[in-house]
């Protein structure tokens, strides 16, 4: 289980599977139903046997984290109010954060200490198509320089600090596009999840203030599978979104509706080898060693290791 020599405490899915009896699980199929992404098939079996017993684990660094809290008051003697416990969640295109981010989402909340459980996909921090086009940046868009890492700082930062009402922009998947105007309010919840591809990656070496989004973290997870394995789920969704997301009116993709599985196949190759592979590579990858947990999925997406840091 354990490499006396690793950074890690390591886990084979049976292994981990043991420690399901340390969490409830009130969810039923329906549930897992209506979080999962499409794509990213999950079942009560998977969810009882990983993301039980992680959200367990989760609940008992919350708590450390909270009691931390409370004793360094103490020794101050100086009252500090409660700001929420702030979870990372990073992998690659096609992997399953959205699914596992919503999943965690639904058991965390069902914890008698924390149940405002609020979940931010840092899509909404992408800069509109418009300055993207203007930049000449619009094929690489989910790379890091798509992001306004600035406002998405801000925006932790005004978490960490308590502030009770924070508006955060809404990305549009069937435009493919920031909603102008439009914003959720995160509302100091007890935990707040921010899922995305790069939210890993450590500090700019170019920036004057040199803060990483993960400096904000309390918790991070890293979800992670072989490149062969993304690349036909990426396919394999490309081509299933021709009958849902794409056959929409306003879809930016509207024209990918109408190709043939030839086509699409060949189409989503393309677009995987040409951008979502090499930002795997250079962005996304490398921050695996960074992240609290990973979570290793094989080719039928079960999840098949589990390495905890130590600390």
């Amino acid at each position: 289980m354990t490499d006396l020599h690793s950074p890690y405490v390591s886990f084979t899915h049976d292994e981990w599977a043991e420690l399901a009896d340390k969490a409830p699980l009130p969810l039923t199929q329906h549930d897992l139903d209506r979080i999962s992404s499409l794509g990213d098939p999950i079942d009560l079996t998977e969810a009882d046997a990983i993301y039980r017993p992680l959200s367990a684990l989760m609940q008992t660094y919350a708590t450390c984290t909270s009691n931390l809290r409370k004793d360094t008051s103490a020794f101050f003697e100086r009252k500090t109010e409660r700001t929420p416990w702030i979870v990372g969640i990073a992998g690659s295109v096609a992997v399953g954060k959205s699914t596992a981010a919503r999943l965690l989402r639904e058991l965390l909340s069902r914890w008698p200490y924390t149940p405002n459980v609020e979940l931010v996909p840092t899509d909404g921090f992408l800069y509109p198509n418009a300055v993207l086009t203007e930049r000449g940046i619009m094929g690489r868009k989910g790379f890091p320089e798509s992001y306004d890492r600035r406002a998405l700082l801000d925006f932790l930062q005004q978490v960490k600090s308590g502030e009770p009402h924070i508006e955060v922009p809404v990305y549009d998947h069937i435009t493919y596009d920031i909603v102008p105007g439009e914003t959720i309010v995160v509302s100091r919840p007890d935990i707040l999840i921010v899922e995305g591809l790069n939210v890993l990656q450590p500090a700019r070496t170019d920036a004057a203030q040199q803060l990483a989004v993960s400096d904000y973290f309390d918790f991070s997870i890293y979800i992670d599978a072989a490149e062969a394995d993304l690349e036909e789920w990426y396919i394999s969704r490309f081509r299933s979104l021709r009958t849902t997301a794409f056959s929409h009116k306003d879809s930016y993709f509207r024209s990918y509706a109408n190709l043939t599985d030839e086509e699409a196949t060949a189409t989503a190759r393309q677009i995987w080898a040409s951008i979502n592979l090499p930002n795997l590579r250079e962005n996304i990858a490398p921050t695996r060693s960074r992240a609290t947990v990973t979570l290793t999925k094989g080719p039928d997406h079960r999840i098949e290791q589990i390495q905890l840091r130590k600390i």
